[in-house]
């Protein structure tokens, strides 16, 4: 029987994409309309993994997401990093001089910007959900309305694609963790990336101490994000990415930041899947 796996969002989303790209085409998937139901349905046994939005390129991190992760004890277990390409759909035989109107998540919209200021008679309505919007568009066939989303959105719902690769940006990517109540099950040799929190005493230079740990360990830093810890105003926990090449080297700087730091916390540890 095949895993099922939690997406937010529904069949078609760009999360769907990730899914059917990660695990290959015949992945079962659990349809979730928000991140704390994705938590949820890990928590659950509703699905054995999650696909999960963490950051994109051009808006950032999803700090949220992070704070899911991290009180509900998940585990990331992989990465994958998709390219957003935004394209407007409509129902067959549609023309765009006939488009009234165009309903997709506000990300969506102003990833679009450009193109849409082309076509100032067509209204922007925003919307919860880009492939939700394809659906029902398909489903009560509805005429003068378009959707921006995946061209996996527009297979599904019979849609036809009338402006390809309308994002303003080309190089859009946003990066997916792969989640689990479980840790990896990859080897030592297979892992070479992983994801840390951590909290710091109000001291000067303690960041910068962390910082020089890691890099004597040989452990390339490639992302640092903070976030405020509600209970203490003006301190923040720490989410930190780092890879090397050496397991052992990784090994070593978790020792040494375990004494370093409080409440150290491994997120994950897996294989890079930089493109």
């Amino acid at each position: 029987m095949k895993e099922k796996v939690a997406i937010q969002g529904i069949k078609g989303s760009f999360h769907h994409q990730v899914a059917l790209e990660y695990f290959q085409e015949n992945v079962q998937v659990d349809e979730c309309l928000s991140f704390e139901a994705l938590t949820d349905s890990l928590l659950n046994n509703n699905s054995q993994q999650a696909v999960m939005a963490i950051e994109n390129s051009i808006a950032g991190s999803i700090i949220p997401n992070y704070a899911l992760i991290d009180k509900n004890n998940l585990h990331i277990i992989g990465e994958y990093y998709l390219d957003i390409i935004q394209n407007l759909m409509v129902l067959n035989g549609q023309k765009l001089e006939e488009i009234q109107e165009v309903h997709s998540h506000p990300m969506a919209l102003l990833q679009c910007m450009d193109f849409l200021k082309k076509h100032p008679h067509i209204k922007l309505v925003e919307d919860k959900d880009t492939a939700e919007t394809a659906r029902r568009i398909h489903q009560n066939q509805i005429k003068g309305i378009a959707a921006i989303g995946s061209k996996v959105a527009a297979e599904m719902y019979d849609l036809n694609i009338i402006a390809p690769e309308i994002q303003t940006v080309n190089n859009n990517m946003t990066r997916f963790f792969i989640l689990s109540k479980e840790e990896s099950q990859l080897t030592k040799e297979e892992i070479n990336k992983a994801s840390l929190k951590f909290e710091l005493d109000d001291t000067p230079g303690s960041l910068a101490t962390v910082l020089n740990v890691m890099t004597n360990c040989k452990l390339n830093l490639t992302k640092i994000q903070s976030m405020p810890i509600i209970e203490t105003p003006f301190q923040y926990s720490f989410f930190v990415d780092v890879v090397f090449e050496k397991y052992k080297h990784y090994e070593k700087a978790v020792k040494i930041l375990q004494i370093m730091t409080n409440h150290f916390k491994v997120l994950g540890e897996y294989k890079s899947k930089k493109q």
